[in-house]
């Protein structure tokens, strides 16, 4: 149940869980308070910290969650991979945008890497949108050589071999019956 305190979810929490599921299944920490949130990024210690603001949209499932999940099976990873869910966990994104993301304007989905606080690696939707999961890998893969040290994958081949991933789109635009 959600406390009173906080903003409930505006997507059905069961229609969207395959969505978290597919992160979770690869290693992801899910911040779902902004109390959460400061635990993890607010620490001063030299950790590399990776946010995947999670979404329903379109380039979210076939984009950016299996470019991300393929990205955290490289040699090198952040040292916490971690993720928010935008439309679910309202009060965890809105802390995390207002307080770690403020120079950028909101965007889901989208990829940080954060150290000690500060940005070191950014990826906002129009980095993501029309582009292919191995794209968005790349792109990562890049930023996981030049910012982060923990020896990868963040699952076994075995297992990441088995990751089904959620295609689901939150889109209540009808389908063209032509």
């Amino acid at each position: 149940m959600f406390n009173i305190q906080q903003q409930p979810p505006i997507y059905d929490p069961e229609a969207v869980q395959p969505m978290r599921d597919e992160l979770t299944y690869c290693g992801f920490e899910e911040l779902t308070t902004p109390e959460k949130v400061d635990e993890v990024l607010s620490t001063k210690n030299d950790e590399t910290v990776l946010v995947m603001i999670n979404s329903v949209c379109g380039c979210a499932a076939g984009s950016a969650r299996p470019g991300v999940t393929q990205a955290v099976q490289h040699e090198v990873i952040p040292d916490r991979i971690t993720t928010i869910f935008a439309g679910q966990d309202r009060d965890a994104a809105a802390h995390f945008r207002q307080t770690y993301l403020s120079q950028y304007p909101p965007s889901s989905p989208s990829i940080a890497i954060i150290k000690n606080g500060e940005v070191l690696f950014m990826m906002p939707r129009h980095h993501i949108e029309g582009r292919y999961p191995d794209e968005i890998a790349g792109d990562l893969i890049q930023a996981f050589d030049t910012y982060t040290k923990k020896k990868g994958p963040s699952i076994s081949e075995e297992k990441y071999k088995k990751l089904v991933h959620a295609i689901e789109c939150g889109s209540k635009i009808p389908l063209n019956e032509a």
